[in-house]
């Protein structure tokens, strides 16, 4: 049906009548415009600025006494290619004697889905004895997996694993959560998958912002583990 010409004209007024019609005008629409991406952009430049002198690569970062890698899916049971990555890189950093032991931390909110478990099995075939390996099951989020390194499994120093673009963002938090950290970035061709997973750390920057300012508990607490201690304090695995 045709809306009536007068009706047409009212629309237009009105769309039109909200935009500035002075030069002045459009000059504040513009500085509001700026003002409001550099606000949208501030927690991204937090992540990167903050932690900027902790992220090394596999050959120089410092030695410490646990990895802490961070699930990223499974494909049919097993560690997605992004997150077979991560372990291949905790798994090399072992070999070279950069650290002792890997905290694995990830999904298991059901059953059918072991995202820690299939970590742990991935690392036992690339080198990594399985007593060396602790298993967090309730990572469910990278706050939540830093918080309860600290408070559940007492991590206080340790290096990340992650992708680059989210490297940053959990050495942030990490730092927040009173872990000493030092984070290596895993690299990967920058395909699709990369582009989405970097325009996807835009967004969860603002969410780790108040993370590390609130502080609030992990999505499951739960009690004290001492599995990092006992690994660590276990002799090391003939080689």
């Amino acid at each position: 049906m045709r809306m009536p010409d007068r009706a047409v004209r009212m629309r237009r007024r009105v769309r039109w009548a909200r935009l500035p019609r002075t030069r002045r005008g459009w000059r504040r629409l513009l500085q509001v415009a700026v003002a409001v991406c550099v606000l949208a952009l501030l927690p991204a430049t937090w992540l990167r600025l903050s932690v900027s002198d902790r992220v090394r690569s596999e050959a120089d970062v410092p030695d410490e006494p646990v990895a802490v890698v961070f699930g990223a899916g499974l494909w049919n049971g097993q560690p997605s290619p992004y997150l077979a990555h991560r372990l291949d890189a905790a798994a090399r950093l072992y070999a070279a004697g950069k650290i002792r032991v890997v905290l694995v931390t990830g999904d298991n909110s059901r059953a059918s889905y072991d995202e820690p478990g299939a970590m742990r099995t991935y690392l036992a075939g690339h080198g990594v004895p399985q007593d060396k390996v602790v298993l967090d099951y309730a990572g469910f989020d990278t706050w939540d997996s830093c918080d309860r390194a600290k408070r559940v499994f007492g991590v206080d120093r340790a290096v990340l694993v992650s992708q680059g673009f989210h490297i940053r963002r959990a050495l942030a938090l990490c730092t927040a959560a009173g872990i000493d950290a030092y984070g290596v970035g895993v690299d990967e061709p920058h395909d699709a998958t990369w582009l989405a997973g970097g325009a996807r750390e835009l967004v969860a920057a603002d969410k780790a912002a108040l993370d590390a300012l609130v502080k609030p508990d992990p999505h499951f607490l739960g009690p004290h583990e001492n599995g990092v201690a006992r690994a660590l304090a276990a002799p090391p695995a003939v080689r």
